[in-house]
């Protein structure tokens, strides 16, 4: 029998063996938490649209709203609700799923909230009411305010190429790109100003990432007063919690880092996982940006890899609130340092419903604005004769980080650079850039700054240095 046993044993062991087929993972598990974003998305930005930039919803589905492709409701009603008293929205119906809610709160425009708050919570949400400048704006002359007493041309300007640049800009072979203002600034005088239709010189919309140049002006300011090193390591506390903080490798990433977009930590913001975890849920979820900013594991040697993180931008604005110490001075701070004293007065910097700033994205302001954050480093951080940043940190923002050395030396400290294959505009250019086509360009070579708003959907890719060569060709 034990024979017999090891005969049918060995012929079970020659006989073919099916292979099983193997398993793909297709389940999206994030697809209820990818809704509640969305939710809070939508209730974001219908929030700022009715509020913030006091357009109507018929504007709002026809702009703003396009970027969903598939929005809830429709300007008649829907899955929604407003509630004009409050400045409040709700998106959703009761389900799976939560109604996710924004706010509007006086002095930093709407605010996210989560999904176990409703509109009786809307007090406990931050605001700023801190007075702004003495002056009616419209009576100040421009830069300091919006009063434009000169319009003519200089004679080395061709208003017909000119005319031509703008075309260029609005009139765009596909309708995915939306431009909705267009200012362009030469020598400090404002050359050319069009708006959309529907949209002014007062309309607020938000900066996306160009949120992240403001933020570094900010930080570099504090730097330049010795309030923070740029080399040394950001100082603060890691999550989760470790029993030896001392020995956590994250101790090594420094402001320099996180401001080239080379932390070397764990990326969560892209791979299509925008809008489903990550700074999404502090965006559009109510999740605080700091817990989530300091959660997140180090992969890389800090200063050898680049990637694009809004993380690592509120990483660097974490650092800004801890050196400034106080709350009060904290939140105050981006008004008092920068926006108030270069005329920036439709500017709102936005909180999470902690009162961090949200500094890597949302921030809303017009083409003016921003016009003046250009001017204010095309003059060297000089305004009115006081110098707000310092050249070193000018420098700073157009050195190309390290990292970015193979893939053309595109970035900065938190602005954008010409990329070394582009040989149609000045190599000293830089600019700010946001979703959805937010730019700001500053050109020293030529005294310009340039500014472009969209409302850009579906693939975008605006070419902000093509508009760069066209504005340019009508300087002589």
């Amino acid at each position: 029998m034990k024979r017999l046993a090891i005969a049918f044993l060995s012929m079970a062991i020659l006989l073919p063996v099916q292979v099983l087929a193997q398993q793909e993972e297709s389940y999206d598990y994030w697809q209820h938490q990818r809704e509640m974003v969305r939710r809070g998305q939508h209730a974001i930005f219908m929030c700022n649209g009715l509020f913030t930039s006091e357009r109507s919803l018929e504007q709002l589905y026809d702009w703003e709203l396009e970027f969903f492709r598939d929005p809830i409701g429709d300007p008649a009603g829907g899955d929604y609700s407003v509630d004009w008293d409050k400045q409040a929205v709700e998106i959703g119906a009761p389900g799976a799923v939560p109604i996710m809610r924004a706010a509007f709160r006086e002095g930093i425009g709407c605010v996210i909230m989560p999904p176990d708050q409703n509109l009786d919570d809307i007090d406990r949400l931050p605001e700023l009411t801190l007075p702004y400048p003495p002056g009616d704006a419209s009576r100040i002359p421009w830069p300091d305010g919006d009063l434009v007493e000169d319009s003519s041309l200089p004679a080395n300007i061709d208003q017909s190429i000119l005319q031509a640049a703008s075309n260029w800009a609005f009139e765009r072979p596909s309708d995915e790109q939306q431009t909705v203002s267009l200012l362009v600034v030469y020598k400090g005088q404002i050359l050319h100003e069009r708006y959309a239709e529907g949209f002014d010189m007062t309309t607020r919309t938000r900066t996306w990432s160009t949120a992240k140049s403001i933020a570094s002006t900010l930080i570099g300011m504090l730097v330049d007063d010795g309030r923070l090193e740029l080399d040394a390591p950001l100082g603060f506390d890691w999550l989760p919690e470790s029993r030896s903080p001392e020995t956590d490798p994250r101790n090594d990433i420094t402001l320099r880092h996180v401001l080239n977009m080379s932390s070397g930590l764990e990326t969560v913001d892209n791979r299509g996982m925008e809008y489903a975890t990550g700074s999404g849920l502090s965006y559009w979820a109510g999740a605080s940006s700091v817990e989530g900013a300091r959660s997140r594991a180090v992969i890389r040697e800090p200063g050898t890899h680049w990637d694009y993180e809004n993380y690592d931008t509120l990483l660097g604005v974490y650092a800004m609130k801890l050196a400034l110490g106080g709350e009060r001075e904290y939140a105050e701070f981006p008004r008092k340092a920068l926006l108030d004293r270069i005329g920036m007065r439709n500017t709102l910097v936005s909180t999470d419903r902690f009162g961090d700033f949200v500094l890597s994205s949302q921030v809303y302001t017009n083409a003016r604005d921003l016009a003046r954050f250009g001017l204010l480093y095309l003059q060297g951080g000089i305004w009115n004769g006081e110098r707000l940043i310092s050249e070193d940190w000018i420098d700073f923002s157009r050195t190309p980080a390290p990292a970015t050395a193979e893939i053309g030396n595109i970035y900065g400290g938190q602005w954008w650079l010409v990329p070394d294959n582009r040989e149609d505009v000045p190599k000293d250019a830089y600019s700010t850039s946001g979703n959805r086509g937010q730019y700001t360009i500053v050109v020293p070579t030529h005294d310009l700054v340039i500014v472009r708003r969209g409302l850009d959907y579906g693939r975008q890719g605006f070419d902000r240095w093509g508009l760069t060569r066209e504005v340019l060709k009508a300087i002589n």
